[in-house]
């Protein structure tokens, strides 16, 4: 499958299908051993068209997403969920620059641990 189409596929799967069990059930992502490179590579954040940026089920019986428990506490990892990658993605494949700026701010909530955001990327 070209590199545009795994970069949409999940989401649309969502908006075609239904949520069904997609959030909560098994989903791709990063396994928990990417820890320490996502440590060692300094990178700031990640976005997803998944519900969950981490290997579904989990790794470990014995705890609940893992790596977000040591990525975001520990590198301060920023971590974007069920972002809306199709018109992103169609514009990449129109005219083949995959590079942007991107912004998304959280909301300004004392002590939350997350926020929505409304993400734009500017090419």
């Amino acid at each position: 499958m070209p590199a545009q189409q795994r970069c949409w596929r999940n989401d649309t799967r969502a908006r075609r299908d239904g949520w069904g069990d997609y959030a909560g059930g098994a989903a791709p992502g990063l396994s928990f051993t990417t820890a320490g490179w996502l440590h060692d590579t300094e990178i700031a954040s990640i976005a997803t068209d998944t519900w969950g940026f981490e290997v579904r089920p989990n790794e470990f019986d014995d705890a609940f997403q893992p790596l977000h428990q040591v990525a975001i506490p520990h590198i301060g990892l920023f971590i974007g969920e069920m972002w809306d990658l199709d018109a992103l993605a169609a514009d990449c494949a129109g005219d083949g620059v995959h590079e942007c700026w991107l912004t998304a701010a959280p909301l300004p909530v004392t002590g939350a641990v997350g926020s929505p955001v409304n993400p734009l990327a500017v090419k």
